[in-house]
């Protein structure tokens, strides 16, 4: 006998697959914030800044291909993987995130702790990635799920982590005077958000033996190094 389950019920178990991974990283994130919680409207808002800042990038991740498509014909080169990976789908969305985040964040009030920097770059990050979730399972089929739930979304955690952790550096800069310190923790922040998310899609895009390597040992390196880092910023927070 076969049972066959209503269309509403399909779509519920499909959202959940695809949204519950982001959610459980969520929780995570907002119990390590100690010092002080951050309000829940703050923290909607930052998700759906994630959402938008996910639609900016494919408007702006198209744009990149075609000026790349005009420069490098061969799209099956090493030298199109890794333009195509660093200098397009990294720089536009960790930029998109970063904007967004800082638009939002930088002047408000409740931005007073260091660890916030990482509360608030993780949501936006993470809203992103259950934006992006939801298009892959409803395209690809509950398949893509499970290994989106251990590589995908907590990439896009731990790229934010590091962005968000020198976003806090810089905050605590800017109300010490420092102007100069703030521009270098920004941009750090958000380069080095670039290059991890870069070295990932371009050694996921190689898909050869060696890549394969590369990433199965970066992924580990990073979700251990990632852990730390929050432990560390968690337990040495300090107001701004």
């Amino acid at each position: 006998m076969f049972i066959v389950l209503p269309s509403a019920a399909i779509i519920l178990i499909y959202l959940l697959a695809a949204v519950l991974p982001a959610v459980f990283l969520l929780r995570y994130i907002y119990k390590q914030d100690t010092v002080e919680k951050e309000p829940p409207g703050l923290l909607f808002s930052l998700l759906l800044r994630g959402v938008l800042a996910a639609l900016l990038a494919i408007v702006f991740e198209e744009l990149g291909e075609r000026v790349l498509n005009t420069y490098i014909s061969d799209s099956s080169s090493t030298v199109y993987t890794l333009v195509l990976a660093f200098l397009v789908v990294a720089v536009v969305e960790e930029g998109a995130k970063f904007l967004l985040l800082k638009q939002r964040t930088w002047h408000d009030p409740n931005f007073n702790c260091r660890f916030d920097g990482i509360v608030y770059a993780v949501f936006v990050s993470l809203g992103f990635a259950a934006f992006e979730n939801v298009g892959y399972v409803f395209g690809y089929g509950l398949q893509v799920a499970v290994s989106r739930a251990f590589l995908a979304i907590p990439a896009h955690m731990g790229f934010s982590v590091f962005m968000g952790a020198y976003y806090g550096r810089a905050k605590l800069c800017e109300s010490c005077g420092n102007l100069a310190g703030m521009d270098r923790n920004l941009w750090t922040g958000y380069l080095i958000s670039v290059l991890l998310h870069g070295f990932y899609d371009a050694c996921a895009m190689t898909g050869n033996t060696l890549s394969t390597i590369l990433f199965v040992a970066f992924v580990v390196i990073m979700y251990i190094v990632v852990i730390r880092r929050i432990k560390r910023e968690s337990a040495t927070d300090t107001w701004i």
